[in-house]
């Protein structure tokens, strides 16, 4: 029985192409800033981004990490919306790396608006912590891949500068972002001081993240991650990988946004409970509670049946539609699924 995998867009295998390249790679010590691939994908990533420089990470959480780092000093706040990656999935990593506390705000499907930013905002009170970054996440996970609009950025960016603070944008999939609204990354993160972009995710690299941002903060940044202990060797080796990402993966991502709307349909076609207003990428959650079992127990029942399915609590199921996942495997979930629940 095949496995349909649809716990997340990490679980993407590289290309033939990916490991071929990985497999020719030209190396160096990436420390002494002698790889020339790793060199290539840096460049590379920074002219996409539309941003001075930037920096190869081993991972999506070590370059949130490491922007918080870089941007701030110990005792600051930080503002981001209540359920976003950093401040729910990434360790407590905020307080025990950087000293900061976090000023979590409600957004609508985990966007934020400016005025909800100054309203969290401290104002200069020995007693409170400063404010120092605002911190946006896009496409947003645990909102169903909801995403910024440019001018929505813009809007941020000038409250932003109204009282001094810095943005960063975790962008782990903000290529799903650009795809979705046919415009460029340049153009979705030129209002942002910094963003982190996945190549492991969507883009199907095995390993790898970019920090991108000023030469100063990506100065500071590699600083930071050699104290962490990322700072890689023959890095090459992955960084091969990521270049055909940002090459070859891109353009593709629409077909996973077409499943997920296929698929987000089918399970409202079943009566399960879906706010399709946040099918906007590759990420598709709903409530089971009409079904009157639990999220646990559906995502067992479709473990034994091949699907593979993320619980997000009692009541809700996150899929994701990632390269590898096509047509008639959505037609397989959700005949699987109305089986599940009848």
């Amino acid at each position: 029985m095949k496995q349909i995998d649809l716990r997340s867009d990490t679980v993407t295998l590289p290309t033939a192409e990916m490991r071929e390249a990985m497999y020719k790679a030209e190396v160096g010590d990436d420390v002494y800033g002698e790889d020339p691939t790793v060199l290539n994908l840096e460049k590379l990533a920074a002219e996409i981004t539309g941003k001075q420089a930037s920096l190869f990470v081993p991972s999506g959480t070590m370059g949130n990490q490491l922007a918080a780092m870089s941007h701030t000093v110990h005792g600051e706040e930080i503002i981001c919306e209540q359920e976003s990656h950093v401040y729910y999935y990434e360790v407590g990593g905020l307080a025990v790396l950087s000293g900061l506390q976090t000023r979590t705000i409600v957004g609508d499907r985990g966007r934020l608006s400016p005025a909800i930013i100054e309203a969290g905002i401290r104002g200069k009170d020995i007693h409170q912590p400063q404010s120092s970054l605002i911190w946006l996440e896009n496409t947003h996970n645990r909102a169903g891949g909801t995403f910024y609009r440019p001018d929505q950025l813009s809007a941020i960016r000038n409250t932003a500068d109204d009282y001094s603070l810095k943005i960063h944008m975790d962008g782990a999939r903000v290529f799903n972002a650009a795809v979705a609204q046919r415009i460029s990354v340049k153009e979705l993160v030129q209002h942002v001081d910094s963003v982190m972009f996945c190549l492991s995710k969507g883009l199907c690299a095995p390993v790898g993240s970019i920090l991108a941002g000023s030469k100063e903060f990506i100065e500071k940044a590699r600083r930071n991650r050699k104290m962490l202990g990322g700072g890689m060797r023959q890095a090459g080796i992955l960084a091969a990988a990521g270049l055909v990402s940002l090459n070859k993966m891109v353009d593709r991502l629409a077909e996973d946004h077409d499943n997920a709307k296929r698929l987000a349909e089918g399970i409202a076609d079943l009566g399960l409970e879906i706010d399709m207003e946040t099918v906007q990428t590759n990420i598709v959650i709903f409530k089971v509670d009409k079904s009157k079992k639990s999220a646990d127990k559906i995502t067992s029942d479709l473990r034994e049946a091949g699907i593979l399915a993320s619980q997000f609590g009692s009541e809700k199921i996150r899929m994701v539609t990632h390269y590898g996942i096509t047509f008639n495997d959505i037609n397989a979930t959700l005949a699987a699924l109305k089986k599940v629940i009848a």
